[in-house]
């Protein structure tokens, strides 16, 4: 919750922090509410992630974020989470209670969901067959956000299938795995492609999958957003799918974190979409 008599503080933790986009979206909120606050970026190594979560609340900060690779390290020292969190295993916000004590949410699955409704308002999910490719952290969260949206099935790839199995067994019989062999064979009747890999994010290879049995109907979305547009993106859009990048995840999963710690609604526009893409560019 907010203390209108001094700054508002949170910021976001990782490692590394350098590359987040995260100080920049939140600290344009703070000007744009005419809020005296700030949001910084916090260099947490994995050992230290205890003593720094307790240290919110001397320090006087209303919580922080956390990005890799710190999610799911962080649900074991919170005093409590959401259900959310519980069921994908991994928190991404923290909150201080006036008590003192700390309490992990997930909102990447719903950042996910909304990010495509902001971008695409009349894009449906609930009946929808949608392919997933990566089985990790932001798999997890990605795969229970289209459950919640009531998709019929879920077509999960990924190169080591014992992980890919580990998250359905987790999330539900709505998850069918896919060999990673056999997967350019599971795009024909989707209405959406997810990447969850970081393959193609700058400094990666791209990622290793043809597009040519896609429905050009399909929204293809990669949740990385350095580059702004992926080489997956690029091909997609360049055979006329509708396409999406990580930035309006990012900006709807730190929604609910502003709701959460300071009891304000922040809301996305187009400039600060922009403003978003062109700290990318600037890189």
């Amino acid at each position: 919750m907010s203390h209108p008599d001094k700054p508002l503080l949170a910021g976001v933790m990782g490692c590394p922090i350098k590359h987040s986009l995260s100080p920049i979206l939140h600290n344009y909120w703070f000007k744009e509410e005419c809020l005296q606050g700030s949001y910084v970026p916090l260099l947490v190594e994995p050992d230290k992630l205890k003593s720094a979560l307790r240290s919110l609340v001397k320090l006087g900060f209303s919580g922080c974020n956390l990005t890799i690779p710190l999610k799911e390290l962080a649900i074991e020292i919170v005093d409590d989470c959401c259900e959310h969190s519980k069921k994908i295993g991994a928190i991404n916000c923290v909150s201080v209670q006036p008590n003192g004590f700390l309490y992990g949410s997930n909102y990447d699955w719903s950042g996910f969901v909304n990010g495509i409704k902001y971008a695409f308002p009349d894009f449906q999910l609930k009946d929808k067959i949608v392919t997933v490719l990566g089985a990790g952290g932001s798999s997890r969260a990605v795969c229970y956000g289209l459950l919640s949206e009531g998709v019929s099935e879920i077509l999960l790839i990924n190169r080591t299938t014992s992980k890919a199995e580990s998250l359905k067994q987790d999330l539900g019989e709505a998850i069918k795995v896919v060999k990673w062999e056999d997967r350019h064979s599971y795009l024909s009747d989707i209405s959406l492609f997810v990447n969850t890999t970081n393959q193609g994010m700058a400094g990666e290879t791209s990622l290793d999958i043809s597009l040519d049995m896609l429905p050009v109907e399909a929204l293809v979305y990669d949740i990385i957003y350095n580059p702004l547009e992926s080489e997956l993106l690029r091909v997609a859009r360049n055979r006329g799918n509708m396409t999406l990048n990580g930035i309006n995840m990012l900006i709807h999963q730190a929604i609910p974190a502003w709701e959460q710690w300071f009891n304000i609604t922040p809301n996305s526009s187009e400039k600060l979409i922009n403003i978003m893409e062109e700290s990318v560019n600037s890189e």
